[in-house]
Parts: structure tokens; sequence; C-alpha cells
């Protein structure tokens, strides 16, 4: 029983294969793409700190999944998901004051909401083994 239990918590902290993982690196992706057609004076302000919180999100997930138990792994996903609520703010902000699109801000923020979810579930999955 303690081989089996053991082999998931090992398989589980593989952050290479969460799904949730390469989603978000996709992400950060699409993000900088993205604020690279915001205007240039904005490049030191709102554009550093949208990249910065977009690449929190998979960077969380990889050290957590590297920590030795689940409650240590469960700290970081929620750091995670602080991260994703801070980038939701940032790219409220950043349509309000029209460096972003419409159509722009409503994909990025359905794919993070997903990743939110997921996140969600994995910080669930955690608390219960």
């Amino acid at each position: 029983m303690y081989n089996v239990i053991h082999l998931i918590l090992i398989t589980m902290h593989r952050f290479k294969e969460l799904d949730v993982w390469k989603l978000s690196v996709d992400m950060v992706e699409e993000i900088y793409k993205l604020t690279d057609h915001f205007p240039r004076r904005e490049h030191f302000g709102i554009v550093s700190q949208i990249r910065r919180s977009v690449v929190s999100i998979p960077s969380n997930i990889a050290e957590g999944a590297g920590k030795s138990t689940n409650g240590d792994f469960s700290r970081f996903i929620s750091i995670a998901s602080g991260s994703c609520n801070e980038l939701e703010t940032q790219l409220v902000i950043s349509k309000r004051l029209l460096f972003l699109a419409e159509e722009d801000f409503e994909q990025i923020v359905c794919k993070l909401n997903r990743i939110q979810k997921m996140l969600f579930r994995l910080q669930q999955s955690l608390r219960s083994t």
C-alpha cells in the first residue's frame, strides 16, 4: 500500500506532466507577444508587472512540485493562484487604459479562469492525499 501511495505522490510532482503547468507556460508566451504591442512608455510599468505575474504562475507550480510534501506543494499552488488574480487585475487595468482590446482581454481571461480552476482542483487533490 505504501509503495502505491508513494508512487502516486512522485507522479503528481512531475510538474512538466501537469496540464495546468503546460497551459500556464503557453499563457506566458501569449502574454509576452500581446504586451509587445503595449505603448513603449509602459514597458517598465504595467508590461513589466504583467510579465512578472504570468511568469510566476508556472514558476510556482514547478517550485512547489519540487517540495517534499503535498502541504508544501499546495502552498505554492496557492501562490500561483494569487498570481492569477494579480494578472487578471493588471489585465483589467490594461483594458481600461485601452492598451488591450476587448477581444484579447476576453480570450486571455477565459484561459486564465481555466488555469485557476485547474489550480483549485490540483490543490484539492493535494489536500485529500
